[in-house]
């Protein structure tokens, strides 16, 4: 199960209109049917604070929701002890605590993220500036990171 966060979804809302591209919300709709696509509370929260229509959405499809549990928390302490983020010390460069909750969500329960966060063309001088496809692709997170269109390509779905 492919966990999205709430930048690729904001993305595609804002993007792709459903007016305009609704064989592509009827291909997400059916994936998030399936269980193949859910998303962690927190990144729930920030679509909802940031696009509450698309939250709704979201919502009306029954998007698994996944809560924070403890396995969830244990795994998001071990990702934030690799990039010195000890003690909630989060410096707004890099991710903050949503990001590695969305992050461990993925790597607890899932084959990959779907994030639209930037890519660093190469590991900043400070590790804890890192952004989330940098903190993926550590060797000890190893979560699966694309963004959106990255997804949307090689899903090879085709709307007509």
């Amino acid at each position: 199960m492919l966990v999205i966060d709430a930048s690729s979804i904001i993305f595609a809302w804002d993007n792709y209109p459903i007016d305009q591209f609704p064989g592509l919300w009827e291909w997400l709709s059916s994936d998030i049917d399936k269980q193949n696509l859910s998303m962690s509370e927190v990144a729930l929260e920030e679509v909802g604070a940031v696009c509450p229509e698309c939250a709704d959405w979201l919502v009306n499809q029954n998007i698994k929701n996944i809560h924070i549990n403890e396995r969830i928390i244990k795994t998001s302490k071990d990702i934030a002890n690799l990039f010195g983020l000890k003690d909630h010390k989060f410096n707004g460069s890099g991710v903050d605590e949503n990001d590695i909750f969305i992050i461990a969500t993925a790597k607890v329960v899932g084959k990959g993220l779907i994030s639209n966060e930037a890519e660093q063309p190469s590991p900043p001088k400070e590790i804890r500036n890192s952004k989330i496809p940098l903190v993926c692709k550590h060797p000890l997170v190893s979560v699966k990171c694309q963004n959106f269109l990255e997804h949307l390509k090689s899903s090879g779905a085709v709307f007509r």
